[in-house]
């Protein structure tokens, strides 16, 4: 290979001073973010097309990554958000009757710089003993700088603490997913208001499904102008940044839960909904994310295998129903938890309609165990109505 088609020269360099040396894969450049490893085997795609990946550099476990190429359809979002990319050992050619083109290509147009040829066991079991951190993905003329000018960069940037990012992948107007387009025959049976935080597209399309109209909404949408579409419930999507942040969509939340508006929300939603009730929230050391998150609905005993991203979790205790720190919404329990390391996983308010997962029930990539969550939210909005319907009557 001569040097004109070898690869350029690529480093990792993590905020504690360690390095990989690698080389380039998709664009060349720089890429500053905060270092996560998930550990999904398949899905790449949609893990790259996550809005909740913003300002972070993702390290595959999985070894062999863009085996399958990319396509449109598996999209999560409108263009990748990962800041960078670092995988062990990228496929030369996609094989796959789905491929549209290479993740190489589709990195490089999108101008997303990677790195390839990195020992990502190695990097993992740093970022699972040390946290995730800040790092930088330097490749071309950019990697041939002193590494101390490489780390002076890296350590510059912000922490991920602290960071609002909801309204960078927010969309900027909002849009209706209807029933009929996802196969769904007759009239919606409901109409909600999803706050999009960072949504997937996977999730309105899986309440679409089961008849359920959905206005995706901006994340700087006021609790009037979501009421104004009268709807039967509402929905908070997952998303990147710090729930500390989120006073904006605390506030959207209680006063939905004032008014008795059913509420599911997934993710950052979960976390929303648990500072909403007067719970804090912290920095997970370094996160959940991956297709292969095993967690236990407590209420059933049964255990989910689901997929997760997330680096911050609800503060809220594990032993039992309890009152809410905000009293008027009544008592709340923990409903799932991680088997992994007990974190909070679900919240369940008991004496308003109202719960939250901390995990992604729409699993485009993958797996599926928790798509039941949708039809318990309609069972809800369901009861909820009837509820309505029945009091109407009495007043009548």
């Amino acid at each position: 290979m001569s040097d004109a088609t070898m690869p350029a020269q690529a480093l990792l360099v993590l905020e504690d001073g360690r390095t990989f040396r690698g080389t380039s894969y998709g664009a060349q450049g720089t890429a500053l973010g905060e270092a996560v490893f998930t550990t999904g085997m398949t899905g790449y795609q949609e893990t790259l097309t996550d809005p909740s990946y913003a300002r972070q550099l993702i390290v595959q476990t999985a070894p062999h990554i863009g085996n399958t190429g990319v396509n449109k359809a598996d999209n999560e979002s409108t263009r990748i958000w990962a800041a960078g990319y670092v995988v062990r050992d990228a496929a030369r050619r996609p094989s796959n009757w789905r491929s549209e083109g290479t993740l190489d290509d589709e990195l490089t147009n999108q101008g997303i710089v990677g790195i390839q040829g990195v020992d990502t066991r190695a990097i993992t079991r740093h970022l699972r003993e040390r946290g995730a951190m800040k790092a930088g993905i330097f490749s071309g003329a950019e990697a041939a700088r002193p590494e101390a000018e490489l780390l002076a960069e890296v350590l510059a940037q912000p922490s991920m603490a602290g960071l609002r990012l909801a309204e960078e992948v927010s969309v900027k107007e909002a849009y209706v997913v209807e029933p009929s387009a996802h196969g769904w025959e007759g009239e919606p049976l409901f109409t909600i208001a999803a706050l999009d935080l960072g949504i997937k597209a996977m999730t309105p399309t899986r309440f679409a499904e089961r008849g359920v109209r959905v206005h995706v909404l901006p994340a700087a949408t006021t609790f009037e102008e979501a009421s104004a579409l009268n709807p039967d419930g509402v929905f908070i999507s997952n998303g990147p940044g710090d729930p500390a942040t989120a006073d904006r969509q605390v506030g959207f939340v209680r006063s939905f839960l004032d008014a008795g508006v059913p509420y599911f929300g997934i993710c950052f939603g979960n976390q929303i909904l648990g500072r909403a009730l007067g719970y804090g929230t912290y920095k997970l050391r370094y996160g959940h994310r991956g297709i292969n998150q095993p967690v236990m609905d407590r209420s059933t005993g049964k255990v989910e295998i689901t997929s997760q991203n997330h680096g911050f979790a609800v503060d809220a205790p594990l032993d039992g129903p309890t009152q809410a720190p905000e009293e008027r919404f009544g008592r709340v329990e923990v409903s799932h938890i991680s088997l992994n390391d007990q974190v909070v996983e679900g919240l369940s308010c008991l004496d308003i309609p109202a719960f939250s997962v901390q995990y992604h029930p729409e699993a485009a990539a993958g797996p599926h165990d928790a798509a039941y969550l949708f039809d318990r939210f309609i069972t809800l909005m369901t009861e909820f109505k009837t509820s309505n319907t029945a009091q109407s009557q009495e007043n009548k």
